[in-house]
């Protein structure tokens, strides 16, 4: 595979994946609990705040272990072949 086709590859990989999230939000606001609609709706402004808050507090950890676990991979994606290119010219001379 030529580095040109791998690049294509990836974008076509990409753009799919971008693709896939936006049809994602559709599928997830279709699983709202009838229950906790109601529950939420008669509960007073305090109330709702305070969900939203805790929603939020709920979203965040796990966002940032993909953001991290996201840039570790990018950091390390070529720590192998590096090492393969290294060994190979050292076997060259």
């Amino acid at each position: 595979m030529t580095s040109h086709t791998c690049w294509r590859a990836h974008r076509l990989s990409l753009g799919l994946l971008l693709l896939g999230s936006l049809c994602v939000p559709s599928v997830a606001f279709a699983q709202n609990c009838s229950l906790c609609y109601t529950q939420a709706a008669a509960a007073g402004a305090r109330i709702i705040q305070a969900l939203r808050g805790g929603i939020l507090i709920l979203v965040v950890p796990p966002i940032a272990i993909c953001a991290g676990l996201t840039v570790m991979a990018y950091k390390k994606r070529n720590q192998f072949n590096d090492e393969q290119l290294v060994d190979d010219s050292d076997e060259l001379r």
